[in-house]
């Protein structure tokens, strides 16, 4: 498979940790951050996501999140 036929690479971050406020989306402690890992599309990142939100259902303050790091690295990216 030559470069041209890949599919381009839109990285995504999963992320999650335990939120002071059930409103918001301030953590309670940074270094307690998980950082699940950096997938190539977000169909990957978003089972990712599901896998660690279902595992921790239990207790309400947990929050993750999906981050389009490759709209913050190329922004011009997603204009049209």
């Amino acid at each position: 498979m030559s470069t041209s036929d890949k599919p381009k690479q839109l990285l995504h971050l999963v992320f999650g940790g335990e939120l002071t406020d059930l409103e918001g989306h301030e953590f309670k402690d940074l270094s307690k951050l998980d950082i699940v890992g950096v997938y190539p599309n977000y169909a990957d990142a978003q089972k990712a996501w599901k896998a660690k939100a279902q595992s921790t259902v239990d207790n309400a303050h947990m929050r993750y999140y999906v981050v389009h790091m490759h709209r913050l690295l190329d922004p011009a990216h997603d204009k049209p």
